[in-house]
């Protein structure tokens, strides 16, 4: 007889959950792990399009979990999280999107990094970060948002005496024509978050579960890749390491308040952790010891004694850094893999948490269906033995083949039977 769609929910559920704990499940799950614009791809439209119409970006994504039948999902709100027609409103400058200029409508995003905070604001920052990041941080990101620079200090509006702040630059032309942006915008972006609370729904429905209910940054990562890029932060290390550290600390909680409090307006559990600057190309072991991981860790161990499960995309190789992940409490952590060896993946912290990724795109871009199970098995051999291990790629699947997608989920649903 042929199962239901709760039943399938169910079946999904129980299987992440084993190969999450370390046990081991009925076969090998398999997922995109971030789809991205792949159904874009796979259902013809363009990712300029996926960027700019909810409705079909949305259907894209549905079509594609049904047809390829995932044993869950990365939600698409978080892969293509704001509006294009919001980031032009305000005029975004920390992304370039399908179509903008020399970029081709049919290629991913591109997030410009740059010192959207200046090296000699560490302490302005510490001092009051939220006051610095509408004064300074936002009107920079936002073109729109400019007239942000001119308004008095935040905490002046403590003052609050029959509207006294509400004078000089707190009621310009400029702020009142920025703000009504704003609002646009921001109606733009609630209408764009209802249909991915839909979609969620949607997919529920038909028996895909969601795998992350929020997504946060490592500490460092997120002054490095959002507030003074790498260029800045790396000097930073150099130059001003005592501030560096303080503002990473600062944030930390930050990150981990953002991820709970997502987590419970949600109701999933998973926490997905982008890691971008912690690999081996990107520092040595003694920075990565100093500046990276003591407030990773901190985060993920947070997020574990909140009830959460962290799921880190350890983005590039991090070989030589898996000696540091074989400290985090056993079966709490789904972590996903890029370029890192597997073997030693396997061999080092395979008894500390579960694993995801490590196929590569290149394969399911370019190569045979040969080759497809042929990596297949080899993953499943080395990383599913004894459960585990959850199929997905490498990164996003942007420019993969259908068909060999197809292979991919079908040969793994059938070699990565353990009963």
């Amino acid at each position: 007889m042929e199962k239901s769609k709760q039943e399938l929910l169910a079946e999904r559920k129980k299987r992440i959950g084993d190969a999450i704990a370390l046990r081991v499940p009925d076969r090998v799950p398999v997922w995109f792990q971030d789809a991205s614009f792949f159904p874009a791809k796979y259902t013809g439209i363009t990712f300029r399009e996926a960027m700019y119409d909810g409705d079909k970006l949305f259907t894209a994504y549905k079509k594609t979990f049904i047809d390829f039948e995932p044993d869950f999902y990365f939600n698409p709100g978080h892969a293509i999280h704001t509006p294009g027609d919001a980031l032009d409103l305000l005029d975004c400058k920390q992304v370039l999107l399908p179509g903008d200029r020399n970029i081709p409508v049919n290629h991913s995003f591109q997030f410009v990094e740059s010192d959207y905070m200046k090296g000699y604001e560490y302490d302005e920052f510490l001092e009051d970060p939220t006051g610095y990041a509408i004064s300074k941080f936002i009107p920079r990101v936002f073109g729109t948002l400019s007239p942000l620079e001119s308004i008095p200090p935040i905490k002046g509006l403590l003052l609050g005496y029959f509207g006294a702040p509400l004078t000089g630059s707190m009621v310009s032309d400029d702020l009142i024509d920025a703000m009504e942006k704003f609002c646009k915008a921001a109606r733009i972006v609630r209408a764009h978050a209802e249909k991915a609370s839909n979609f969620i729904s949607d997919m529920e429905n038909e028996g895909f579960p969601l795998s992350c209910g929020a997504i946060t940054l490592a500490p460092f990562d997120l002054i490095g890749d959002t507030m003074r890029g790498l260029r800045g932060i790396l000097m930073d290390m150099f130059r001003s390491p005592d501030k560096l550290l303080a503002a990473i600390d600062r944030v930390t909680q930050l990150m981990i308040d953002l991820a709970v409090g997502q987590c419970k307006a949600s109701g999933n559990t998973g926490v997905f952790i982008p890691l971008h600057k912690g690999s081996d190309g990107f520092m040595s072991d003694e920075h990565f010891r100093t500046f990276y991981w003591p407030s990773l860790k901190k985060l993920i161990l947070a997020l574990i004694d909140a009830g959460l499960t962290p799921c880190p995309f350890f983005e590039g190789d991090h070989t030589t850094r898996l000696e540091y992940y074989a400290e985090l409490p056993r079966a709490k952590v789904l972590g996903l893999f890029d370029h890192t060896d597997f073997r030693k993946a396997k061999e080092i912290i395979g008894n500390t948490m579960c694993m995801s990724g490590f196929m590569p795109l290149s394969i399911l871009q370019l190569g045979t269906v040969e080759d497809v199970k042929a990596y297949v098995k080899e993953l499943i051999d080395v990383l599913g033995k004894d459960g585990g291990y959850i199929m997905g790629p490498r990164t996003a699947m942007d420019e993969a083949n259908p068909e060999l997608v197809k292979a991919w989920f079908d040969f793994t649903k059938e070699y990565g039977q353990y009963r």
